[in-house]
């Protein structure tokens, strides 16, 4: 980790998803980076953590270095910004366009932590699985059951549950419906409460 990774996640344990009460907003840096494109590092310092996060759950190691080309996209796209979805949603909307790119890595991470879990005895409660997927609920069926899943699908699940976007910004950073939104969730939630029933024990 390097130390401006280590500074963006002090702040964020500290201040998490904004800045200080004295300092501006999301909106008004990313504003003013336009004219001042030094200012722009503010939002590394705010948001580096969790999409780092994020991008780490999805690809294991790889999430380093789409950290950096995230927000290198998000810099050279930030004049054509809106603030109608907020700079994070924004910022996870362009990680998993990059993800994308990564797609058999994706899936390799998921059957290799399903053979690594492959000895844990009792399987998750589905439900709580599906709504959590969490570190620590990421076990061998669910990891199976993500990495079976159309990309399409486990991008909508995965911006949900460890993303923690809405619906409606979903489809904005995605560019899709919200209808659209709406059934490729419900389909990624059925598969994978199947996934999971059918590695229950009989």
């Amino acid at each position: 980790m390097t130390n401006k990774m280590r500074r963006a996640e002090a702040h964020e344990r500290e201040h998490p998803g904004v800045g200080p009460p004295d300092e501006p907003s999301d909106d008004d840096v990313i504003r003013a980076s336009v004219a001042e494109p030094e200012r722009f590092g503010l939002l590394f310092d705010r948001h580096a953590v969790p999409v780092h996060r994020y991008l780490a759950r999805r690809i294991g190691p790889p999430a380093d270095d789409l950290l950096a080309e995230t927000f290198l996209v998000a810099f050279r796209r930030r004049a054509s910004y809106t603030s109608d979805v907020g700079v994070r949603p924004w910022l996870f909307g362009i990680a998993t366009n990059l993800v994308r790119r990564h797609v058999r890595t994706e899936e390799r991470r998921y059957r290799a932590l399903a053979r690594l879990a492959a000895g844990e005895l009792a399987p998750p409660v589905i439900e709580d699985a599906i709504d959590r997927l969490d570190a620590g609920a990421l076990r061998r069926d669910l990891a199976l059951a993500l990495a079976s899943l159309h990309r399409r699908d486990r991008d909508v699940l995965l911006l949900t549950a460890w993303a923690d976007l809405s619906y409606e910004q979903i489809a904005a950073v995605l560019d899709i419906p919200l209808g659209t939104v709406r059934s490729r969730l419900h389909r990624a939630r059925r598969l994978t409460r199947l996934a999971l029933a059918l590695e229950e024990p009989t």
